[in-house]
């Protein structure tokens, strides 16, 4: 009875995991299918067009490919290094009265809906870039073309410091909790041969780099695929600019903004062979920061066992 209570028990596990397998060879079949109109139509020019207009069945993806990335790439500049500070301070140098609740409100962050991001970024950061950090940037660097044109508030680096802002919750917890992993053993033989707590944090940081690389490139996902806040701040404008002031748009803006009304066959198209572009950068993305991760945690469990 038991050998067949454990079949039983085994077979209703591998469904539910296959499910997941199943799903996802669902969802791009469906993609694809729905994709040929456009990819028969543009093949790689799809990819390369810069002109969206619908009502002349004209599509390109470029600008939109091209604000993902940028924005993606703000939230990494300005998120990294605050989320690796946060993180460093948690494990390494904070007291546990002190760690708890700041881990605690870095927890708070990643559970706030998306759409108060975007109201905070319309209400609070818009008017702040346009009225100060923008005529500062402008004053102060305004002879490189990233910080010309249009002051509104609304564009490029708003929506990459949102990105920034719901980026650094993940990517801080991800990097804590790589550092944690690393053998305390490590610490101690420094501390024993005469290291700095600034030189132990250091070899700790060696030692777990390639997590935290994983966790950066995790943050990186979380960035290319999000969509509501930033498509409330963004500008949703299908156009490649210098200007980080200047509106842009993003992938998932333009699925969100879009789709309902997306009435003909070709538009539709459009948009679903754009959001598969979005598939399988968002899929490459999160599994490379996997197994990053993954390196870590292996490296940590052969440092324990010798």
């Amino acid at each position: 009875m038991g050998t067949i209570g454990d079949k039983i028990f085994r077979t209703i596990l591998l469904i539910a995991a296959a499910s997941i397998l199943l799903i996802v060879v669902a969802m791009l079949y469906m993609m694809v299918q729905n994709s040929l109109p456009t990819l028969e139509r543009f093949g790689l020019s799809f990819l390369t067009g810069r002109e969206w207009k619908p009502a002349q069945e004209e599509f390109g993806a470029l600008p939109f490919i091209y604000g993902t990335l940028v924005s993606s790439v703000i939230a990494l500049v300005l998120s990294v290094p605050i989320s690796l500070g946060i993180a460093i301070f948690l494990v390494e140098q904070a007291p546990k009265k002190l760690a708890r609740p700041i881990g605690f409100l870095v927890e708070l962050l990643a559970a706030i809906p998306s759409v108060v991001y975007g109201l905070w970024g319309i209400f609070v950061l818009a008017p702040f870039i346009r009225d100060y950090l923008g005529v500062f940037l402008q004053n102060t660097l305004g002879f490189l073309p990233l910080f010309q044109g249009r002051l509104t508030g609304i564009g490029m680096l708003t929506g990459g410091i949102i990105l920034a802002l719901m980026i650094t919750p993940i990517v801080t917890s991800v990097v804590r909790d790589v550092l944690e992993a690393v053998p305390t053993t490590q610490r101690e033989a420094a501390l024993a041969l005469g290291a700095t707590k600034w030189e132990t944090t250091r070899i700790v940081l060696g030692n777990a780099a390639s997590g935290i690389a994983g966790a950066v490139v995790l943050g990186l996902g979380r960035a290319i695929g999000e969509t509501m806040a930033i498509t409330m701040v963004i500008g949703n404008s299908a156009q490649i600019s210098p200007s980080l002031f200047e509106p842009a748009n993003t992938i998932a803006s333009l699925l969100a903004a879009n789709f309902a009304e997306a009435t003909d066959k070709i538009y539709m198209s459009a948009l679903i062979e754009i959001g598969l572009v979005l598939f399988f950068v968002t899929f490459i993305v999160n599994a490379l920061a996997k197994l990053l991760i993954m390196s870590v945690a292996s490296g940590a469990g052969s440092a324990k066992h010798s």
